[in-house]
């Protein structure tokens, strides 16, 4: 039975300082806690018999068995999928220039679609990418919606959050690669592109922050086909992420 105070509780965990104070977020469905299982500490889970019958086995601190209805009342979802679980999560601390000199980061300005955010986390997953350093006025990675659009890719790749400039600027006085899009950049295709560094991407309306453009080494274009054609204005940010992260990829291989 799902009481009050626990409904309460899992709804509060919408607010970014409720999940912050805890250092705890909420994952939906048989998939996305599964996946995460084993990767951050459940502290509370929420199912219905036939999920609780089939999986004996999963630990957490506490285990509760609810009708659909009430697993409805506590879901961010709209159609909720069997279970429901508030994991946390550390802030870890981290040498950025290390991961950074040993291989390739992405960096987020801004970026404020929950939406996008997850997309991203779940491109750098795909393409290798274990370190994202978000500005502070990146959306949060463990809002429910971000969750739920990492599919799973919350459990390998980690974000942090920091002033950008600084840790750019660190970066770059170490000769670390710095890569950003730009619309007067040069072609991401023609240019040389390395094996390690950062790739910055921007706000969706704003692109890349003045402060943070002063920091990059390497401006780049992803141009438009064919060349002079007239376009769109610009792409939205997760897709201009797949294209930079595929290419960076690319080289790589062929190498």
């Amino acid at each position: 039975m799902l009481s009050k105070a626990k409904l309460k509780y899992i709804r509060s965990l919408e607010q970014k300082k409720n999940r912050r104070s805890g250092h705890v977020f909420v994952a939906e469905g048989p998939k996305l806690v599964g996946d995460l299982y084993g990767h951050f500490p459940c502290r509370l889970l929420v199912a219905v018999a036939g999920w609780h019958a089939a999986h004996p086995g999963f630990v957490a601190d506490e285990k509760l068995e609810v009708s659909a209805e009430e697993l409805a009342r506590a879901s961010f979802l709209k159609a909720p999928q069997e279970v429901l679980a508030v994991f946390g999560y550390s802030e870890e601390p981290v040498c950025a220039v290390s991961v950074a000199s040993a291989g390739l980061c992405l960096a987020l300005d801004d970026v404020q679609d929950p939406g996008n955010l997850g997309t991203i986390i779940r491109l750098a997953d795909w393409f290798g990418i274990r370190h994202i350093f978000c500005s502070l006025g990146t959306a949060d990675a463990y809002n429910p919606k971000v969750v739920q659009a990492t599919m799973g890719a919350l459990a390998r790749v980690k974000v942090h959050y920091t002033p950008l400039p600084g840790l750019l600027r660190e970066m770059s006085e170490q000769g670390i690669p710095l890569y950003g899009t730009f619309l007067d950049g040069e072609n991401l295709y023609e240019n040389p592109l390395s094996g390690n560094g950062v790739i910055i991407m921007g706000n969706e309306g704003n692109g890349i922050s003045p402060e943070v453009a002063s920091c990059v080494s390497h401006r780049l274009l992803i141009p438009s086909y064919p060349a002079g054609q007239s376009t769109s204005e610009s792409l939205n940010v997760a897709t201009a992420t797949a294209i930079v992260c595929a290419e960076f990829r690319r080289r790589i291989v062929n190498l």
